[in-house]
This record gives C-alpha cells, structure tokens and sequence, in this order.
C-alpha cells in the first residue's frame, strides 16, 4: 500500500497539471471501487475548478471551486497517471476506472487493479470530519508532532512499539517501511513495548521518523510493486532502505561485527518487520 511519502508524491504531481484547471469531462468505469462511487460524482465535477490540494495522512483531497472536495485512497495497487490527452492509448486502459478530463487537455486516470482504492465526495468545510479522517492523529511532517506528543501518546501502551506506530489514531500516514527504516535509524527495537519509549527515547524517534520521510518524498517515494508517480516514473527510495526487505544482509551501523548476525525478519501482526537485534534495543 502506498505510504505518506507516495501519497504525498502523487499529490504534488497531480497538483502541477491540475491546480486552477477546469474539468470539461468526467467519467467512471463502474459503480464501485471498495466502495460505491457517490452519486452525482460525474455531474459535480464537470465543469468544476481545481483550487487546489491537501493530504491528509495517506489521503488526497483535491478541492473545487463549488466547496466539494473529491478524497482519493490508492489503496493497495491504485495508481493515478496524469498524461497529456493525445498521448493517451487508443484502446482503454485496463482497470481504468475513474477519469478526468481538463481544460488544458490533461487527462487523468485511476487504475486500480484489485480496486481497494476509493473515491467519494465531502464538503471542504467538513474534511475533517469525513468517516475515513476523523479520528486520525497528528502528521508526523508538522511542527505540532514533537517528542512530547508521541510520548504522551505511548505513555501506558503495552504493545510493541512497531504496532503502536502503525496506528493511525497515534500518528497518522506511517506504514510498514517507514516505520522499520525510523526504528532503525533511531536505534528501537521493534519488540520494545511502546511505553518504554515514551520519553528520552521519543527524542531519537520523532527527528528519524520526519527525516525518513522528507528523504523519501526526496527521492519520489518507494516503487516496490504498483506504485508510479503521476507522470508514470517510479520512486527511487527503495535504493536506500537500511533494514526493510534487507534480511540476511550487514547492517550498516555494525558490518562485519563478530556478534552482529545481520538484518533480521519478523512477524508482528502479520506484517514483517525488518531490524538489527544488535543495534536495535
């Protein structure tokens, strides 16, 4: 699934094709993605304007001149490829199910495979407020997320830190790769359990977890199966994984040591966690 830095990759591309543009057509493929597309989705955003965009943790919105704003999840194999209109293929494209067409001759196109993404409509007054982002915790790029809130969050938590990350109510938009990658660089465990990391430890992890994804924002994201860009380019950030899907390998801060055995892989709620047992307490 993508995470905040994709998500965040595909907003920004979407952005500079789309931003001030009007939309002369509208379309849907079918009657459902995860979920059923709202009704009156195609007739809203014909002839609507695009003021602009915002992310919230792993979802777009993209906002219109009459005060709706259209949120958009990738889910697990979604992907939005914004090309020029001429440039698009003659015949449709597979699992081709939401597009739309501007004004400046752009067409926008979301595939979607096994169709866990979805789109419906909010009020841009009300964003907050939706089902999907009410209740989620803070960003983790804003100034507002600081040692001090994540400890506070952990505080009394007895599941492992690496879940407790996980949990969007914690913090929200971080993933399975970002996740191990600030666990790493902060020196954590992901076994530890999450109130021991509450205070001086919150230090280290906050600064890793903000470094970690502006790096990965950098660099386009990770393309490790589905995920391209708007314009169709992959990420690049996988090159620069220290832990995650790095198993067997040395690890960085302690190559060749007699006691280190290398990266390690484990399960923890059925997600695979990938860390350094000696570096990593």
């Amino acid at each position: 699934m993508p995470e905040l830095p994709e998500v965040e990759t595909v907003m920004r591309g979407l952005a500079k094709v789309l931003d001030g543009q009007r939309i002369v057509a509208a379309s849907i493929a079918r009657p459902d993605m995860r979920w059923p597309f709202p009704d009156g989705l195609v007739t809203r955003l014909t002839g609507a304007r695009v003021l602009g965009f915002r992310r919230r943790a792993k979802y777009m919105l993209m906002r219109l001149d009459g005060g709706d704003s259209v949120l958009i999840h990738l889910g697990m194999s979604g992907r939005m490829v914004a090309r020029r209109a001429q440039d698009r293929p003659n015949e449709p494209v597979a699992h081709e199910h939401f597009t739309l067409e501007t004004e400046g001759g752009t067409h926008v196109g979301f595939v979607d495979p096994r169709r866990f993404g979805s789109v419906d409509l909010v009020a841009t007054a009300r964003e907050d407020g939706h089902k999907l982002l009410a209740g989620l915790g803070p960003e983790p790029l804003d100034d507002a997320f600081n040692p001090q809130v994540l400890s506070d969050a952990l505080a009394g938590k007895h599941t492992p830190i690496k879940a407790a990350l996980l949990d969007q109510k914690v913090v929200a938009g971080l993933g399975n790769i970002y996740v191990s990658e600030a666990l790493y660089r902060s020196g954590i465990s992901p076994r530890r359990e999450a109130y021991s990391v509450a205070g001086a430890r919150c230090l280290k992890l906050v600064p890793a977890i903000k470094a970690v994804l502006e790096e990965s924002i950098a660099a386009g994201g990770s393309s490790l199966r589905d995920y391209v860009q708007a314009d169709g380019g992959i990420g690049f950030f996988q090159e620069r994984f220290r832990v995650y899907d790095r198993e067997g390998l040395p690890c960085d801060d302690c190559p060749g040591e007699p006691k280190c055995k290398g990266i390690q892989r484990i399960v923890q709620s059925g997600r695979a966690s990938f860390y350094c047992p000696r570096h990593q307490r």
